[in-house]
């Protein structure tokens, strides 16, 4: 019930909310939406989607508060919805816009080992939230309207982070990567940016889960090289999961160090990887199954709040990132990535959330979730004898007493 009541509130706010930003944020929410709507068939959340984004398309298909100069990947995951609605409506503005999106993509200033710069402003620089950012949307416009050859494109930028910002001795990925070293938080010899965020190592894990599903039978060997990475990157981030909660740390790597959280959006990212991963059959075993839901049992009881008939998601990092040149506060420190502010009912965090759980629909309409989560145990133990003159009453309340008095 939590999260039914929550999500289709959050959806109805939603749909009335302009903050006048072409972003990635209200992507996830869109997103997020479309998992919902195809999990459980509701026209609401299908008709969130259109009206969100007729905001924000004109006639003439031109995108508001957009501009492709910046060549910022924030600005194309919230297109992945355009496909959806040009499928069903026809309507050529969302295919004029499909085009704007993937012509950024088709100039987007690449690193000399081939994979995309995260914005114009950060060159050379690979970002792990970048392959969340642009991927799956390149993957679903080769998959429509391509000839299939630039699904290459998107292995090579997958085995970049893999031999750049991936590290053994943890099982998971730095942050970022800068090609050039010149960054003022890129390590000199590595380019690599200090520590690794949860949130980042989320983004990685929900590009893994939705580009394996987008990429076609007959790419069989690629497909297998994607599923080797999701279960290693999903094999990597469950060592460190917390066994109370089943969430996971701001900074996953440094549990005890003091300050560090367990984060909301980045813990819901995990969850909608091993579901997905699960449903795929990628993650057959049922510990990935079972892990997942253990993430959201544990969102359940600990970050949601209920205060005068308000219920929040809380315990969200509303932003985290690395410069750019000038910006020396974002320095990829431990003590940067603890400082950036907690908040409630953000939208990755929400979108995400809408996510998840759309996967956690699709197991239990399967009859799919896991047969042993969660452990229950039922009280044993005699009641109190209550009946004056009773054996057991006597001999209970003279326990009692003595009880009493030994202390």
């Amino acid at each position: 019930m939590l999260y039914d009541r929550y999500l289709r509130q959050y959806a109805a706010v939603f749909s009335r909310t302009d903050r006048n930003m072409w972003n990635y944020e209200d992507g996830c929410v869109l997103i997020g939406l479309s998992a919902l709507y195809r999990a459980t068939g509701e026209e609401v959340f299908r008709d969130t989607i259109q009206r969100f984004i007729d905001r924000y398309i004109d006639d003439t298909g031109a995108i508001r508060c957009y501009d492709q100069k910046e060549y910022n990947l924030d600005y194309i995951p919230t297109g992945r919805v355009l496909f959806e609605l040009y499928d069903r409506t026809g309507n050529p503005k969302y295919r004029t816009a499909i085009e704007t999106l993937e012509d950024q993509l088709r100039h987007q200033p690449r690193t000399a080992s081939g994979s995309f710069w995260h914005k114009g402003i950060y060159p050379n620089q690979v970002w792990l939230d970048g392959l969340y950012m642009g991927l799956p949307y390149y993957v679903t416009y080769e998959r429509k309207f391509g000839d299939g050859s630039r699904l290459d494109d998107v292995m090579l930028q997958f085995r970049n982070a893999r031999a750049h910002l991936y590290d053994p001795k943890t099982g998971l990925y730095y942050h970022a990567w800068d090609e050039s070293r010149q960054a003022f938080w890129a390590d000199k010899e590595t380019g690599l940016s200090p520590n690794i965020w949860l949130r980042a190592l989320g983004w990685y894990l929900m590009a893994l889960a939705d580009i394996y599903d987008l990429f076609p039978e007959e790419r069989a060997e690629d497909r297998r090289e994607l599923a080797a990475l999701w279960k290693e990157g999903i094999d990597g981030i469950l060592r460190w999961q917390d066994r109370d909660s089943g969430l996971f740390y701001q900074l996953p790597a440094l549990p005890n160090v003091h300050g560090n959280y367990l984060e909301t959006s980045g813990s819901l990212m995990v969850a909608y990887s091993l579901l997905k991963g699960a449903r795929l059959g990628v993650l057959s075993d049922e510990t990935y199954r079972r892990s997942g839901e253990q993430v959201l049992m544990g969102i359940a009881l600990r970050k949601f709040t209920i205060s005068n008939g308000q219920v929040s998601l809380n315990g969200i990092c509303k932003g985290a990132g690395l410069g750019p040149a000038g910006n020396l506060r974002r320095k990829g420190t431990v003590e940067y990535y603890l400082s950036e502010d907690v908040v409630a009912d953000e939208q990755k965090g929400v979108g995400v959330c809408m996510m998840a759980y759309a996967e956690y629909l699709l197991a239990r309409k399967a009859d799919a979730l896991a047969k042993d989560f969660p452990r229950v145990e039922i009280f044993t133990k005699e009641y109190d004898p209550i009946m004056p003159g009773d054996e057991k009453f006597i001999a209970f309340e003279a326990r009692r007493r003595a009880e009493a008095a030994a202390r």
